[in-house]
């Protein structure tokens, strides 16, 4: 199975990068299925029930979530009817939505998809480690291919987490960061493991914010509002083929594309009033 994952979606000009990028990257690599990580898809933070719906027109198969789920009240109503979606399975049980799911392609094949939140430097949450055993059980059962999004801020605690489920799933691909790492790889019992596939938004910025608030936060401790950046954008993510039959990664390439100053006219006129 070919797998092709997309880092955390940063706003308008996130998802039109997402949209302009994503025709080429499947006439190169042919995805059997696209996961992308939405947790930041409208404006910088959260994500609402319609534009889940306007990135899966852009070619999405599922989407991953993370810390800022329920920022908007539009996705705490709807995520329920939003079969595509999975938000961190560690988050209390008693809330909305689904921490895991199994997407059925075209073909008849099957993939599962984990979503996990850390809690070193996060918000309190059940134990990603305990959590991972049981759903990754069940998401065995129904099918050897499984990808988990860890949505973390720790790189200890994500690769802890890589090494405790080596051979019991496909791959373990980190978000949140928004900075991409360069140590994708094989894990000895056949998991694929990224540390942060980094953020699809724009780069001149500080993780996708205006770097002019962030530094005058960072000057006075002072607080500022953090708005989506415009400018040119970057789209980053990973690239994994999986062996059907085991669930045992085969390969995975980092993929980082930095955008020329023109492409992204549209973000950066739509920089200081988004609404979406």
């Amino acid at each position: 199975m070919k797998i092709l994952f997309i880092g955390d979606i940063v706003g308008q000009p996130g998802r039109a990068c997402v949209s302009r990028q994503l025709p080429a990257l499947r006439e190169r690599y042919r995805p059997d299925v696209v996961i992308a990580n939405a947790e930041n898809a409208a404006a910088g933070l959260g994500v609402t029930p319609a534009l889940i719906k306007e990135l899966h027109k852009a070619g999405i198969d599922g989407f991953t979530l993370g810390n800022h789920t329920w920022r908007r009240p539009e996705l705490i109503k709807g995520i329920s009817d939003l079969t595509r979606v999975v938000r961190p399975a560690n988050f209390p049980e008693n809330n909305p939505g689904q921490g895991s799911m199994v997407l059925t392609l075209g073909d008849g094949r099957k993939i599962g998809i984990l979503n996990l939140v850390g809690r070193v430097f996060m918000e309190p949450a059940r134990c990603p480690f305990m959590v991972a055993d049981s759903e990754l059980e069940s998401l065995r059962s129904e099918t050897p291919v499984v990808l988990i999004d860890f949505h973390a801020e720790a790189t200890a605690e994500k690769i802890a987490l890589g090494w405790h489920v080596d051979g019991r799933c496909s791959a373990v691909i980190g978000t949140h960061t928004h900075v991409q790492t360069s140590d994708g790889w094989i894990m000895p019992k056949g998991t694929a493991y990224l540390t942060d596939a980094g953020m699809s938004g724009p780069y001149y910025s500080v993780i996708g914010v205006h770097r002019e608030r962030v530094i005058e936060r960072f000057l006075t401790g002072m607080p500022t509002k953090f708005d989506v950046a415009g400018g040119p954008c970057v789209f980053s993510g990973a690239y994994l083929e999986v062996d059907d039959s085991t669930g045992k990664a085969l390969t995975i390439e980092t993929i980082l594309i930095r955008e020329s100053p023109g492409a992204n006219a549209e973000g950066d006129a739509a920089k200081a009033a988004e609404k979406r």
